[in-house]
């Protein structure tokens, strides 16, 4: 599927705003200001800009694929986090930190598959092909990235706040060193391993698996959209 690079880079923009702007409008219904305080709460993308994940990943994905390859196929990134407190979760005046993050987690990933299902709706009705299909793909790819049960990516601060505390409590730990983790052994090894001729890439042969059904889930919830 080949493209216009801006296809790419405006669809990744998007899904990492929108991604980053739901974990905050959510926790701010939860009674969270703190994004808000930050001015986290804006569709100006410059707000959202981490150095690492939207300029130097995305970057270094793509001169390594047009080194490669000679153009660019795909590029993923990641916005600065959206701040919230855990502690000024409330539901009724009742603060629950645990369950009320997992919600607040969920909400970033499930923007992005909502997008993937808009993607399809515009694909659907003849709108430009390639770009809606880098839009879902990216979206898509996002939204089953963060689900990754280890925090701080969602799908880990979602099993903090659904496992019982002996088992949260001790996968809490990986706050800090978890996101180093997964670029290890994601993104770095597989660089690595393959200069010595060692196929290593647990993450394209899952997405590999994974994409595809998500792509036909999408389409088809695109499709019961459209019959209504």
């Amino acid at each position: 599927m080949g493209g216009n690079p801006l296809d790419i880079i405006l669809a990744l923009v998007i899904a990492v705003v929108l991604h980053e702007l739901a974990h905050g409008v959510v926790a701010r219904a939860f009674g969270d200001k703190t994004a808000e305080a930050a001015g986290r709460l804006t569709l100006n993308p410059f707000k959202h800009v981490d150095r690492m994940g939207t300029i130097a990943v995305p970057l270094l994905l793509a001169i390594g694929q047009l080194v490669t390859i000679g153009r660019v196929q795909f590029l993923y990134g990641w916005a600065k986090p959206v701040p919230v407190n855990p502690m000024a979760l409330r539901v009724n005046g009742q603060p629950h930190p645990r369950q009320l993050m997992a919600i607040v987690a969920a909400a970033g990933p499930l923007m992005n598959f909502a997008l993937a299902i808009a993607g399809a709706l515009a694909l659907a009705a003849g709108h430009d092909s390639v770009f809606w299909q880098y839009f879902i793909l990216i979206n898509l790819t996002l939204g089953i990235f963060n689900l990754i049960p280890l925090p701080p990516m969602d799908g880990g601060k979602i099993a903090v706040g659904i496992l019982p505390l002996s088992l949260a409590r001790p996968l809490a730990r990986f706050e800090t060193s978890g996101i180093l983790l997964v670029l290890l052994v994601l993104f770095v090894l597989p660089v690595a391993l393959g200069q010595f001729g060692i196929r290593f890439d647990p993450f394209q042969q899952a997405m590999g698996r994974i994409l595809p059904w998500a792509e036909e889930i999408v389409v088809r919830i695109a499709e019961l959209l459209r019959g209504i």
